[in-house]
């Protein structure tokens, strides 16, 4: 139980989630699902995550010990052991990567300890304590899930894999300079070089309503390109002037509840998002019945 905790479940939940979306939307529109290779690509993909969630907690124990969220971690509280996590996170990544290169394909292997690595040692140990731009170079590794996914299914990265990409990679700094935001002080205490930390709030503000624009961009390409229609066209505009609208009032009159409350919006929308997209993709097949 207390491994599991280490994993993440609920950010792993949305790690999960894209990926199976990005499994779904690889599926041309009439020709079915192998869902026992759908599965088994999820559960690779979930167990690497988890394995990189874990790893990340025993790095970050100082970090973590002042951080109102995070101090309640095992790591923190010293219920499980340096060994045993590093143990436990090498087994169940291991089986993992075992998985996917066996069961899966070779490809899809290879990205997700790209992923692994980009996340687990690139982003955590390089770039978390050493820039502010950490959220924006570190984004790339949480940006791959649904890469996975359709790497899983089609064999290939396709040029609509990347868009998502491009959604996920937009929407991180927004997300998560949202929470720097009302956890500034947390950050400070823990030596994080966040955004609100290094350039102060009306920086982090600015840059979150830029980078909240440039999402809204990214999210209309798949329209633009023809991999979606008209459903996910509205509907993206309408979660979008949501997220501007959040944006844009936090610039003008913060205030750390609002600050919460656009963090929590913008897991909402990524979610709705690709529910959108997929519900878009699909469309046509359920207009034959």
């Amino acid at each position: 139980m207390q491994f599991l905790q280490l994993t993440k479940p609920r950010v792993n939940a949305l790690i999960v989630f894209t990926a199976v979306i990005g499994m779904l939307l690889a599926y041309p529109v009439g020709i079915g699902w192998d869902v026992p290779l759908m599965l088994t690509a999820t559960g690779g993909i979930w167990l690497v995550a988890g394995a990189a969630a874990a790893f990340n907690c025993l790095v970050e124990q100082a970090i973590d010990r002042n951080m109102a969220r995070t101090r309640d971690r095992p790591t923190v509280a010293g219920s499980i052991s340096t060994v045993q996590v590093l143990l436990l996170a090498g087994i169940v990544g291991g089986i993992g990567l075992m998985i996917l290169y066996h069961y899966v394909n070779p490809l899809t292997m290879w990205l997700t300890l790209g992923t692994f690595v980009g996340y687990a040692v690139i982003y955590t140990v390089i770039l978390k304590p050493a820039t502010p731009q950490n959220i924006v170079i570190g984004g790339a590794s949480g940006a791959m899930p649904p890469v996975l996914g359709w790497a899983a299914v089609a064999g290939v990265v396709d040029p609509q894999a990347l868009l998502l990409f491009l959604i996920i990679f937009a929407w991180t700094p927004p997300h998560f300079w949202a929470l720097a935001l009302y956890r500034k002080k947390e950050y400070a205490k823990a030596g994080v070089p966040m955004l609100p930390v290094t350039h102060g709030d009306q920086f982090t503000k600015l840059h979150l309503l830029l980078y909240t624009l440039m999402l809204s961009a990214a999210t209309l390409l798949p329209f633009v390109v023809g991999m979606a229609a008209w459903f996910y066209l509205l509907s993206a505009v309408v979660l979008n002037a949501m997220f501007i609208w959040f944006a844009v009032k936090l610039y003008r009159r913060y205030t750390d509840a609002l600050a919460r409350k656009t963090f929590n919006f913008s897991i909402l929308y990524l979610a709705l998002l690709f529910a959108v997209l997929l519900i878009d993709h699909y469309a046509p097949l359920a207009a034959r019945f």
